[in-house]
């Protein structure tokens, strides 16, 4: 595979080591299956060759497949109940024009666990607003 690449981008074996910061021939024992890159080299070469760096890694090394198994998606986390009556609450939302980026901001802060009320929300906001934008 590392030739197929390595051929692609018209790239000698001595021009990929030099690359790589290897000898020619270990390219060669690469490219012939007598070698495995180094799990530095895997890197490396991934990056000079255009591949992907956790693929290139499991087809170097299968036993390295388990440990670089598909990441699980975290779970966004609750949003809190004042969040929640916050958002709801489409009068006070109009009332302070309180725009989408502000909701996303405030969205965020409210996983922090530690604002309880909508008060809190618009205070919260005022001191965002009052914030003088850099120039």
């Amino acid at each position: 595979m590392v030739r197929s690449y390595r051929e692609g981008l018209g790239l000698t074996q001595r021009a990929l080591a030099q690359q790589l910061g290897v000898e020619a021939s270990h390219v060669a024992f690469m490219e012939s299956g007598h070698r495995k890159p180094s799990l530095k080299l895997v890197g490396r070469l991934a990056d000079t060759l255009g591949l992907d760096r956790q693929n290139l890694l499991i087809l170097a090394h299968p036993e390295a497949k388990e440990l670089v198994a598909e990441a699980k998606p975290e779970k966004m986390p609750k949003t809190s109940p004042s969040w929640q009556r916050f958002i709801k609450n489409r009068e006070l939302l109009n009332r302070y024009n309180v725009t989408d980026r502000e909701l996303h901001t405030l969205e965020h802060l409210s996983l922090l666990g530690t604002v309880v009320s909508a008060k809190e929300f618009l205070a919260i906001l005022t001191l965002i607003r009052d914030i003088p934008a850099s120039k």
